[in-house]
């Protein structure tokens, strides 16, 4: 299978993402999964671009089955708060990954045809915005409270008020966090510029 090293490697990343997201830095503003988890972008883009839409999409239903693992997983772990993995929080970073990568593979499939950049840039950009409104909003949202009141209870946190990004007026924490997520995925997707244009220029030259 010529795409199985972006399989691996999508695998790889939403492992990682979901092990880093337990620790916190800036004062709970961001976790380390948020610099890990928009290399997924990286690797739908490079397998579309080398091997099309199709092994694209293989390639995001492969990193859907190990995220749905990683978060079955989670929600059996216990803590002294409840479950590691809220049950809000999985069906938030399921639908999120899943819906923000197909539409990523749209996207770049429709700009395949331009400067080598556009595609990638626009399909990260447009996929990573829905990514993050689709999981805070599902996973911390007050005004998504489809799972009942056990399920919001756990996430209950996120919607106290806090500084907005901690400096600015009062706003539920989430937004927050769905802001500086969105700022760390935008900036990403820039310096990912660099590593999609290396690796598509080495495979095309060096095919497996």
């Amino acid at each position: 299978m010529r795409y199985l090293p972006g399989i691996l490697a999508m695998a790889a990343i939403v492992v990682a993402s979901n092990i880093l997201v337990q620790f916190l830095i800036l004062d709970g503003l961001l976790t380390w999964g948020a610099f890990t988890y928009p290399l997924a972008f990286l690797v739908t883009d490079v397998v579309n671009r080398l091997h099309g839409p199709q092994a694209a999409r293989r390639v995001v239903l492969a990193g859907f089955i190990v995220g749905v693992v990683c978060s079955l997983i989670g929600t059996q772990v216990m803590t002294e708060f409840g479950p590691a993995v809220a049950l809000r929080v999985a069906v938030g970073s399921g639908t999120a990954f899943l819906v923000a990568q197909m539409l990523d593979v749209a996207v770049f499939d429709r700009l395949r045809g331009g400067d080598w950049w556009r595609a990638p840039l626009a399909s990260t950009l447009i996929g990573s915005a829905v990514d993050t409104a689709l999981f805070f909003t599902i996973a911390f949202s007050g005004a998504f409270a489809v799972f009942g009141p056990q399920a919001n209870a756990a996430v209950i946190w996120a919607q106290d008020p806090a500084p907005f990004l901690l400096v600015g007026p009062m706003a539920p924490l989430w937004v927050t966090l769905a802001v500086a997520d969105w700022g760390v995925k935008l900036a990403l997707a820039l310096i990912a510029l660099i590593p999609f244009r290396l690796i598509v220029r080495q495979m095309q030259r060096h095919p497996a």
